[in-house]
């Protein structure tokens, strides 16, 4: 396959086509989603171990949620079959996935180790302490972040965990699609995925903001009528099924990322 550059405005087309999909087939998409869920949800009663398997599995689900995207595209509905397809490739392509896998749970694993190094949990666990009987939490809390120099450590700490997970999705971000597309190795996988992101960063950029964009306006609107009506403890409530339809919508999109910065290098006639 051959590297496209895509300009910056692609990143909004690329969030607005993942809604599309989505909305053609809702209830097949949060099935996908649920099926996630519940397998995770399993995977963490394991201690350790089922930690790690969830982390290897992340690449296989974004790529199956690519395969969800192209069956719609391609006029079909989508089934919890999609998760397991890629292992149903030939054998180098599976071996390769099961590969990034494994490489995906250790570096993820590493990059949280390095994110708690900085001792930013002790701030947040003070922060979270609870509060005293008899007193007003408001108050307490209120306190707790007048305190000099907490809300710095605070934005400090989210940032060095964020960002070692941040720029380890970039070179994950097209490597299991590659694999299973395009037959490449794990290296190979990796180095065209960040190359790709890279030339693209533009479109990129603008496809995050656009997301977190549509999460802020989810979330306001959302605060500002529950509010209104005199009911903001349903704010919450009503902002887990917000949240998790975004979620869908935005791994819908997944493919349409992908799909734009890659290109067969002999497209049929």
């Amino acid at each position: 396959m051959k590297l496209q550059t895509v300009p910056a405005r692609q990143g909004m087309l690329w969030a607005q086509q993942g809604a599309r999909v989505f909305l053609k087939h809702p209830l097949a998409f949060a099935s996908l989603f649920a099926a996630f869920m519940f397998s995770a949800f399993v995977l963490a009663l394991l201690p350790w171990i089922g930690s790690l398997i969830g982390l290897a599995l992340l690449p296989l689900v974004t790529l199956g949620f690519m395969l969800a995207t192209r069956a719609v595209l391609g006029g079909g509905v989508p089934t919890p079959l999609v998760f397991i397809a890629p292992l149903r490739a030939e054998r180098p392509r599976v071996v390769s996935l099961v590969w990034l896998g494994a490489i995906y749970a250790v570096t993820t694993f590493a990059a949280i180790w390095l994110g708690s190094l900085g001792g930013h949990d002790a701030v947040l666990a003070q922060l979270m302490q609870p509060i005293p009987d008899g007193q007003n939490a408001s108050e307490v809390m209120a306190a707790r972040f007048a305190k000099p120099g907490l809300v710095g450590s605070l934005l400090t700490g989210m940032l060095v965990r964020l960002a070692p997970i941040a720029l380890l999705a970039i070179p994950f971000w097209h490597a299991p699609a590659l694999i299973y597309w395009d037959g490449q190795r794990c290296a190979q996988a990796l180095f065209s995925s960040t190359l790709a992101c890279w030339r693209n960063r533009g479109a990129f950029v603008v496809y995050t903001l656009t997301w977190f964009g549509l999460v802020m306006l989810f979330s306001v609107a959302a605060s500002l009528v529950f509010a209104a009506i005199g009911s903001p403890e349903l704010f919450m409530v009503a902002g887990m099924p917000i949240s998790l339809i975004i979620t869908t919508m935005f791994y819908a999109s997944l493919y349409f990322t992908f799909a734009d910065s890659f290109a067969p290098s002999d497209p049929p006639a």
